[in-house]
């Protein structure tokens, strides 16, 4: 059986490797992690996302099991599709009705999705040491529509091991970004990662 713990997900290496680990993760993933650790990155994300004026319809990229969703209704914001590697993550978010779709997408290989398609795209949990780096970047933000925007969190650690600062140095003029630190996790987390921070990358295109 899968090892499910954050440390096995900080060593994932391959698209294969995550859906084999979300796959055993999915049914007790908001329990033994996301209640376990206090984790509140999701709900930053969508609270940031609300204060900077971002609406739907958004795209949640890696949407996991919909806590990203349920934080964006949360402030008020609706008209949410979500995509992830894993479709077992997908079928426990699908039981929430938390989405108007969502569907199967490795970023890395590129979105079935057109260029504009939303005005809006979070992202919390995804961009991390074993999953996506900043080469996923631009086909994330490439579905923002003019006018919209984009809050991405990147693990701290994961940001600075990564160079994520040269690559958004790097994208496009109409992009403009600004950046915000907050906890990953609660007061109540567990563990020896509780003290971790992120990096919101909060993108507005032009």
């Amino acid at each position: 059986m899968t090892e499910r713990s954050l440390e096995t997900a900080y060593r994932l290496r391959t698209p294969e490797d995550s859906r084999k680990l979300y796959a055993a993760w999915a049914r007790d993933y908001d329990s033994s992690f996301a209640a376990a650790m206090d984790y509140q990155l999701p709900f930053s994300v969508a609270q940031t996302f609300a204060e900077l004026g971002g609406k739907g319809p958004v795209l949640d990229v890696g949407a996991g099991t919909g806590l990203g969703a349920f934080a964006l209704r949360q402030q008020g914001v609706h008209q949410i599709d979500g995509t992830d590697i894993s479709a077992e993550m997908l079928s426990v978010a699908d039981e929430k009705n938390l989405y108007e779709r969502t569907f199967i997408a490795d970023i890395t290989a590129g979105m079935p999705v057109p260029d504009g398609a939303y005005r809006g795209v979070i992202s919390s949990g995804t961009f991390t040491l074993g999953h996506l780096g900043p080469l996923a970047l631009p086909e994330v933000l490439r579905v923002i529509a003019p006018g919209g925007l984009g809050v991405i969190s990147v693990g701290l650690a994961h940001y600075r091991a990564a160079s994520f600062d040269l690559a958004i140095a790097d994208l496009p003029e109409n992009i403009r970004v600004t950046e915000i630190e907050v906890p990953i996790y609660g007061p109540d987390h567990q563990g020896s990662n509780g003290t971790d921070a992120a990096i919101l990358i909060c993108a507005y295109v032009s």
